[in-house]
C-alpha cells in the first residue's frame, strides 16, 4: 500500500522487529476478504487511517518475491515466495497516524523519492518509484 499525498510525499513506517528497516502497509489477507479489503484493514490497523474516506486505488501490480528468511515461520512449511498486490491510497495532505505498536516503532512522510530510496524491500521501493506515473495516469 502506497499512501502517499496529492504531492507524493509518502508515508513511511519502521518496523518494530527490525528497527532501522522502513517500508509502505504491508499485511497479509485473511479468508473470505477481497484484496481492496484486506488493504482497507490493514491501513487501519498500522496507521490508524480510515482508507474508505480517501481514494484507494489497485494499481493492478503484482509482484513475487522471496520471502526473507526471518519471515518465512509465517508462513506454511517449505514456502519460500509471496505474491504480493499493490494498491495506492491518496490523501490531500499529510497527517499523524496511530501505530500498532507491536508492528511500527515510527512513522514518516517522506518526499516519494526519499522514501524509495529508505525503503528495505525492493519491491516496496520500485511501486514508491511508480507514483509519478500513476499520478500522471490520474490517480491524483
Amino acid at each position: 500500500m502506497v499512501i502517499h499525498t496529492l504531492d507524493w510525499r509518502v508515508l513511511l513506517l519502521e518496523r518494530a522487529d527490525h528497527p532501522g528497516w522502513w517500508q509502505s502497509v504491508t499485511g497479509s489477507q485473511e479468508a473470505g476478504e477481497t484484496l481492496s479489503q484486506t488493504a482497507i484493514r490493514e491501513v487501519a490497523e498500522e496507521t490508524g487511517i480510515d482508507a474508505d474516506a480517501y481514494r484507494l486505488d489497485d494499481w493492478g501490480v503484482q509482484n513475487v518475491y522471496e520471502i526473507y528468511d526471518c519471515y518465512r515461520h509465517r508462513y506454511p512449511p517449505g514456502t519460500t515466495h509471496n505474491t504480493e498486490h499493490v494498491f495506492g491510497l491518496t490523501l490531500p495532505e499529510t497527517r499523524p497516524v496511530t501505530l500498532a505498536a507491536d508492528e511500527h516503532l515510527a512513522w514518516q512522510w517522506q518526499p516519494w523519492q526519499a522514501a524509495a530510496e529508505q525503503c528495505f524491500s525492493a519491491s516496496n521501493a520500485d511501486a514508491i518509484r511508480q507514483l509519478p506515473s500513476r499520478a500522471r495516469s490520474g490517480e491524483k
